[in-house]
Protein backbone atom coordinates (compact mmCIF):
# COMPACT_ATOMS: atom_id res chain seq x y z
CA UNK A 1 0.00 0.00 0.00
CA UNK A 2 1.48 3.12 -1.01
CA UNK A 3 1.28 6.24 1.61
CA UNK A 4 -1.37 8.25 -0.65
CA UNK A 5 -3.33 5.18 -0.38
CA UNK A 6 -2.41 4.51 3.69
CA UNK A 7 -3.90 8.05 3.94
CA UNK A 8 -7.23 7.91 2.52
CA UNK A 9 -7.64 4.50 3.71
CA UNK A 10 -7.18 5.95 7.18
CA UNK A 11 -9.70 8.93 6.73
CA UNK A 12 -12.00 5.56 5.24
CA UNK A 13 -11.64 3.81 8.90
CA UNK A 14 -12.33 7.25 10.66
CA UNK A 15 -15.35 7.96 8.73
CA UNK A 16 -16.27 4.28 9.70
CA UNK A 17 -15.78 4.36 13.34
CA UNK A 18 -17.58 7.14 13.89
CA UNK A 19 -20.17 5.93 12.22
CA UNK A 20 -20.21 2.77 14.27
CA UNK A 21 -20.16 4.85 16.84
CA UNK A 22 -23.73 6.91 16.78
CA UNK A 23 -25.24 3.30 15.34
CA UNK A 24 -24.51 1.68 18.54
CA UNK A 25 -25.08 4.41 20.78
CA UNK A 26 -28.81 4.78 18.91
CA UNK A 27 -29.10 1.15 19.42
CA UNK A 28 -28.29 1.48 23.25
CA UNK A 29 -30.62 4.12 23.52
CA UNK A 30 -33.68 2.04 22.10
CA UNK A 31 -33.79 -0.77 23.55
CA UNK A 32 -34.79 -1.64 27.25
CA UNK A 33 -32.32 -4.27 28.71
CA UNK A 34 -29.62 -2.85 30.92
CA UNK A 35 -27.15 -5.93 30.23
CA UNK A 36 -27.79 -5.04 26.36
CA UNK A 37 -27.88 -0.89 27.19
CA UNK A 38 -24.45 -1.53 28.59
CA UNK A 39 -22.85 -3.55 26.11
CA UNK A 40 -23.65 -1.45 23.92
CA UNK A 41 -22.61 1.45 25.47
CA UNK A 42 -19.34 0.11 25.82
CA UNK A 43 -19.07 -0.80 22.42
CA UNK A 44 -20.27 2.89 20.93
CA UNK A 45 -17.54 4.14 23.44
CA UNK A 46 -14.80 1.87 21.91
CA UNK A 47 -15.49 3.34 18.47
CA UNK A 48 -15.22 6.57 19.64
CA UNK A 49 -11.59 5.88 21.20
CA UNK A 50 -10.40 4.47 17.75
CA UNK A 51 -11.90 7.57 15.92
CA UNK A 52 -9.73 9.53 18.37
CA UNK A 53 -6.99 7.43 17.30
CA UNK A 54 -7.09 7.71 13.68
CA UNK A 55 -8.03 11.95 14.25
CA UNK A 56 -4.49 12.01 16.11
CA UNK A 57 -2.89 11.10 12.51
CA UNK A 58 -5.38 12.92 10.60
CA UNK A 59 -5.96 15.66 12.26
CA UNK A 60 -9.00 15.90 10.23
CA UNK A 61 -12.66 16.14 12.25
CA UNK A 62 -14.56 13.32 9.84
CA UNK A 63 -18.04 13.53 9.67
CA UNK A 64 -20.46 10.23 10.15
CA UNK A 65 -22.28 8.38 7.34
CA UNK A 66 -25.77 9.21 8.64
CA UNK A 67 -27.35 7.28 5.77
CA UNK A 68 -25.28 4.43 7.30
CA UNK A 69 -26.65 5.12 10.64
CA UNK A 70 -29.84 4.94 9.92
CA UNK A 71 -29.54 2.13 7.64
CA UNK A 72 -28.53 -0.25 10.83
CA UNK A 73 -30.72 1.05 12.96
CA UNK A 74 -34.04 0.74 10.64
CA UNK A 75 -32.67 -2.93 10.16
CA UNK A 76 -32.34 -3.11 13.69
CA UNK A 77 -35.94 -2.48 14.12
CA UNK A 78 -37.44 -4.26 11.77
CA UNK A 79 -35.59 -7.80 11.52
CA UNK A 80 -33.75 -7.64 15.70
CA UNK A 81 -30.89 -5.67 16.89
CA UNK A 82 -28.99 -9.09 16.26
CA UNK A 83 -29.53 -9.30 12.74
CA UNK A 84 -28.62 -5.80 12.09
CA UNK A 85 -25.43 -5.29 14.41
CA UNK A 86 -23.99 -8.90 12.54
CA UNK A 87 -24.89 -7.52 9.53
CA UNK A 88 -23.10 -4.60 10.26
CA UNK A 89 -20.32 -6.37 11.85
CA UNK A 90 -19.39 -8.51 8.49
CA UNK A 91 -17.50 -4.87 7.40
CA UNK A 92 -15.95 -5.44 10.53
CA UNK A 93 -13.66 -7.93 8.20
CA UNK A 94 -12.68 -5.83 5.80
CA UNK A 95 -11.99 -3.06 7.95
CA UNK A 96 -9.67 -5.80 10.16
CA UNK A 97 -7.76 -6.24 6.58
CA UNK A 98 -7.31 -2.99 6.28
CA UNK A 99 -5.90 -2.39 9.42
CA UNK A 100 -2.97 -4.99 8.78
CA UNK A 101 -2.10 -3.32 5.48
CA UNK A 102 -2.52 0.11 7.59
CA UNK A 103 -0.24 -1.21 10.26
CA UNK A 104 3.17 -0.74 7.90
CA UNK A 105 2.77 3.42 8.52
CA UNK A 106 1.21 3.09 11.61
CA UNK A 107 2.33 0.37 13.94
CA UNK A 108 -0.02 1.33 16.94
CA UNK A 109 -2.97 0.15 14.89
CA UNK A 110 -2.77 -3.23 16.06
CA UNK A 111 -4.31 -2.47 19.09
CA UNK A 112 -7.41 -1.69 17.27
CA UNK A 113 -7.46 -4.66 15.55
CA UNK A 114 -7.15 -6.78 18.63
CA UNK A 115 -10.15 -4.36 20.07
CA UNK A 116 -12.36 -5.14 17.17
CA UNK A 117 -11.41 -8.75 17.82
CA UNK A 118 -12.88 -8.43 21.33
CA UNK A 119 -16.24 -6.68 19.85
CA UNK A 120 -16.78 -9.59 17.64
CA UNK A 121 -16.63 -12.00 20.56
CA UNK A 122 -18.72 -9.40 22.56
CA UNK A 123 -21.18 -9.66 20.29
CA UNK A 124 -21.50 -13.38 20.16
CA UNK A 125 -23.86 -13.34 23.30
CA UNK A 126 -25.01 -9.94 23.07
CA UNK A 127 -28.59 -9.95 23.28
CA UNK A 128 -31.38 -12.58 24.05
CA UNK A 129 -33.86 -11.49 21.48
CA UNK A 130 -37.24 -13.86 21.52
CA UNK A 131 -37.61 -13.76 17.82
CA UNK A 132 -33.81 -15.91 17.81
CA UNK A 133 -35.31 -18.04 20.45
CA UNK A 134 -38.48 -19.17 18.62
CA UNK A 135 -35.96 -19.15 14.99
CA UNK A 136 -36.33 -22.95 15.28
CA UNK A 137 -39.69 -22.73 15.48
CA UNK A 138 -40.00 -20.66 12.48
CA UNK A 139 -38.04 -22.68 10.01
CA UNK A 140 -40.20 -26.20 11.10
CA UNK A 141 -43.04 -24.19 10.14
CA UNK A 142 -41.33 -22.34 6.49
CA UNK A 143 -39.57 -25.32 6.03
CA UNK A 144 -42.40 -27.95 5.74
CA UNK A 145 -44.82 -25.40 3.83
CA UNK A 146 -42.09 -25.30 1.46
CA UNK A 147 -41.96 -29.13 1.21
CA UNK A 148 -45.08 -29.79 1.82
CA UNK A 149 -47.14 -27.33 -0.48
CA UNK A 150 -44.93 -26.44 -3.47
CA UNK A 151 -44.91 -30.49 -3.68
CA UNK A 152 -48.94 -30.34 -2.81
CA UNK A 153 -49.38 -27.72 -5.94
CA UNK A 154 -47.64 -29.00 -8.43
CA UNK A 155 -49.79 -32.51 -7.93
CA UNK A 156 -52.71 -30.34 -7.84
CA UNK A 157 -51.50 -28.64 -11.15
CA UNK A 158 -51.91 -31.16 -12.65
CA UNK A 159 -54.91 -33.46 -11.59
CA UNK A 160 -57.25 -30.42 -11.07
CA UNK A 161 -55.95 -28.07 -14.15
CA UNK A 162 -58.13 -25.10 -13.02
CA UNK A 163 -56.41 -22.22 -11.11
CA UNK A 164 -59.41 -21.27 -8.65
CA UNK A 165 -59.31 -24.60 -7.52
CA UNK A 166 -56.27 -25.78 -6.95
CA UNK A 167 -56.00 -22.13 -4.97
CA UNK A 168 -58.58 -23.10 -2.80
CA UNK A 169 -57.77 -27.03 -2.14
CA UNK A 170 -53.74 -25.59 -1.62
CA UNK A 171 -55.08 -23.13 0.89
CA UNK A 172 -57.71 -25.74 2.66
CA UNK A 173 -54.42 -28.10 2.74
CA UNK A 174 -52.06 -25.28 3.61
CA UNK A 175 -54.31 -24.04 6.37
CA UNK A 176 -55.10 -27.25 7.75
CA UNK A 177 -51.46 -28.47 8.11
CA UNK A 178 -49.99 -25.09 9.52
CA UNK A 179 -52.83 -25.94 12.57
CA UNK A 180 -51.41 -29.32 12.72
CA UNK A 181 -47.94 -28.06 12.76
CA UNK A 182 -48.81 -25.48 15.03
CA UNK A 183 -50.08 -27.99 17.95
CA UNK A 184 -47.24 -30.63 17.03
CA UNK A 185 -44.41 -27.95 17.84
CA UNK A 186 -47.02 -27.06 21.30
CA UNK A 187 -47.17 -30.45 22.50
CA UNK A 188 -43.23 -30.73 21.68
CA UNK A 189 -42.26 -27.74 23.23
CA UNK A 190 -44.31 -28.38 26.71
CA UNK A 191 -43.02 -32.18 26.61
CA UNK A 192 -39.32 -30.32 26.43
CA UNK A 193 -37.18 -29.56 29.62
CA UNK A 194 -37.21 -25.44 27.25
CA UNK A 195 -37.16 -22.06 28.16
CA UNK A 196 -39.23 -21.61 25.38
CA UNK A 197 -42.76 -20.55 25.55
CA UNK A 198 -45.22 -23.39 24.14
CA UNK A 199 -47.57 -21.07 22.63
CA UNK A 200 -45.58 -19.16 21.37
CA UNK A 201 -43.41 -21.51 19.72
CA UNK A 202 -46.76 -22.89 18.24
CA UNK A 203 -47.45 -19.24 17.03
CA UNK A 204 -44.37 -19.20 15.26
CA UNK A 205 -44.70 -22.58 14.18
CA UNK A 206 -47.97 -21.55 12.03
CA UNK A 207 -47.68 -18.46 11.72
CA UNK A 208 -44.33 -19.01 9.15
CA UNK A 209 -46.62 -21.74 7.37
CA UNK A 210 -49.59 -19.70 6.64
CA UNK A 211 -47.76 -16.49 5.63
CA UNK A 212 -45.57 -18.77 3.16
CA UNK A 213 -48.70 -21.25 2.06
CA UNK A 214 -49.90 -17.49 1.11
CA UNK A 215 -47.04 -16.74 -1.03
CA UNK A 216 -46.88 -19.80 -2.73
CA UNK A 217 -50.60 -19.75 -4.07
CA UNK A 218 -50.71 -16.09 -4.55
CA UNK A 219 -49.88 -16.98 -8.35
CA UNK A 220 -53.11 -19.09 -8.77
CA UNK A 221 -54.65 -15.98 -7.62
CA UNK A 222 -54.14 -14.05 -10.35
CA UNK A 223 -53.38 -15.94 -13.39
CA UNK A 224 -55.39 -18.64 -15.24
CA UNK A 225 -52.39 -20.35 -17.04
CA UNK A 226 -51.72 -23.32 -14.40
CA UNK A 227 -48.22 -24.26 -16.05
CA UNK A 228 -47.15 -20.27 -15.34
CA UNK A 229 -48.76 -20.41 -11.70
CA UNK A 230 -46.50 -23.28 -11.19
CA UNK A 231 -43.68 -21.43 -12.47
CA UNK A 232 -44.22 -18.61 -10.49
CA UNK A 233 -45.09 -20.54 -7.15
CA UNK A 234 -41.32 -22.45 -7.67
CA UNK A 235 -39.73 -18.88 -8.14
CA UNK A 236 -41.55 -17.53 -4.69
CA UNK A 237 -40.36 -20.70 -2.48
CA UNK A 238 -36.60 -20.15 -4.27
CA UNK A 239 -37.23 -16.80 -2.91
CA UNK A 240 -38.56 -17.35 0.66
CA UNK A 241 -35.60 -20.34 0.89
CA UNK A 242 -33.00 -17.21 -0.12
CA UNK A 243 -34.90 -14.57 1.85
CA UNK A 244 -34.91 -16.53 5.27
CA UNK A 245 -31.71 -18.22 4.53
CA UNK A 246 -29.87 -14.92 4.53
CA UNK A 247 -31.36 -14.41 7.73
CA UNK A 248 -30.79 -17.06 9.68
CA UNK A 249 -26.64 -17.11 8.43
CA UNK A 250 -26.47 -13.45 9.12
CA UNK A 251 -28.22 -14.03 12.83
CA UNK A 252 -26.98 -17.52 13.87
CA UNK A 253 -23.71 -17.30 11.96
CA UNK A 254 -24.66 -20.26 9.20
CA UNK A 255 -23.42 -20.99 6.26
CA UNK A 256 -25.62 -19.27 3.83
CA UNK A 257 -24.92 -21.37 0.69
CA UNK A 258 -24.78 -24.88 2.03
CA UNK A 259 -28.59 -24.53 3.95
CA UNK A 260 -29.80 -22.61 0.23
CA UNK A 261 -28.82 -25.53 -1.54
CA UNK A 262 -30.29 -28.09 0.87
CA UNK A 263 -33.88 -26.40 1.28
CA UNK A 264 -33.69 -25.73 -2.25
CA UNK A 265 -32.82 -29.20 -3.74
CA UNK A 266 -35.43 -30.74 -1.02
CA UNK A 267 -38.26 -28.79 -1.84
CA UNK A 268 -37.60 -28.55 -5.72
CA UNK A 269 -36.83 -32.69 -5.73
CA UNK A 270 -39.91 -32.72 -3.90
CA UNK A 271 -42.50 -30.85 -6.19
CA UNK A 272 -41.10 -32.60 -9.18
CA UNK A 273 -41.67 -36.40 -7.53
CA UNK A 274 -45.46 -34.74 -6.55
CA UNK A 275 -45.74 -33.73 -10.16
CA UNK A 276 -44.83 -37.06 -11.22
CA UNK A 277 -47.20 -38.81 -8.79
CA UNK A 278 -49.95 -36.81 -10.26
CA UNK A 279 -48.99 -37.14 -13.73
CA UNK A 280 -49.45 -41.33 -13.15
CA UNK A 281 -53.19 -40.99 -10.79
CA UNK A 282 -53.98 -38.42 -14.00
CA UNK A 283 -53.01 -41.16 -16.20
CA UNK A 284 -53.75 -44.64 -14.87
CA UNK A 285 -56.84 -43.44 -12.74
CA UNK A 286 -58.01 -41.42 -16.19
CA UNK A 287 -58.90 -38.51 -13.57
CA UNK A 288 -60.44 -35.70 -15.09
CA UNK A 289 -61.52 -32.25 -13.62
Amino acid sequence: MQLNEAENAILVAQENEITEHFVYEKLSQSIKDPDNREVLKRISNDELRHYGFWKKHTRRNVNPNKLKIWKYFLISKLFGITFGIKLMERNEEKSQIMYEKISEYVPDVKSIIEDEGEHEKQLIDLIDEERLRYVSSMVLGLSDALVELTGALAGFTLVLQNTRLIAMTGLITGVAASLSMAASEYLSTKSESSTKNPFKASFYTGIAYVLTVLFLIFPYLLFTDMYLCLSLTILNAIIVILLFTFYISVAKDFSFKRRFFEMTLISLGIAGLTFIIGFIIKTFLNVEV
